[in-house]
């Protein structure tokens, strides 16, 4: 079941954003300590959830004047059943719904769950000279927090 958070849900978003980081921990790759981004938001309306309880969540924003996906994440143990793409199906229903004509994020080019997975489900990758000035500030942020760990791009889909 893929719905809109309700304030009961944010509490246990945090855990499943760091086991789904756990994930990245084989190839290399190790987020910087600190505070999760889901844990920053406190706005339900934000948030998209699968299930009841939650095994995954996609967190949005506002970049530029476009739906921007700061985080999807889902428990590894519910992996490969669709739920990734519900959710950001889910994304790009909620972009189009808001008057917004893409969507876009930002993630790791080589990791196979990441830019690959988002290519086959019809994003494109953004170029610098394409990105607006907060996108562009956003991607200086990440930099400045550690991300930028292996090669990172930024995406987008238009709807």
């Amino acid at each position: 079941m893929i719905r809109r958070a309700e304030p009961a849900d944010l509490a246990a978003l945090a855990a499943i954003e760091r086991a789904a980081d756990g994930m990245f921990v084989p190839l290399g790759i190790a987020f910087p300590p600190g505070t999760t981004v889901i844990e920053e938001c406190d706005d339900p309306g934000r948030v998209i959830v699968a299930g009841r309880p939650p095994v995954g969540f996609a967190l949005l924003g506002m970049v530029d004047g476009l739906t921007h996906l700061e985080q999807i994440a889902v428990r590894p143990g519910h992996g490969n059943r669709g739920i990734g793409t519900g959710l950001l199906d889910a994304v790009c229903a909620a972009a189009t719904q808001a008057g917004t004509t893409a969507v876009t994020l930002t993630t790791f080019r080589d990791v196979p769950w990441n830019a690959p997975w988002y290519a086959r489900r019809g994003f494109r990758v953004v170029h610098p000279h394409e990105w607006g000035p907060e996108l562009t500030a956003l991607v200086e942020h990440e930099r400045a927090l550690g991300i930028e760990v292996a090669p990172r791009v930024v995406m987008r889909k238009d709807l």
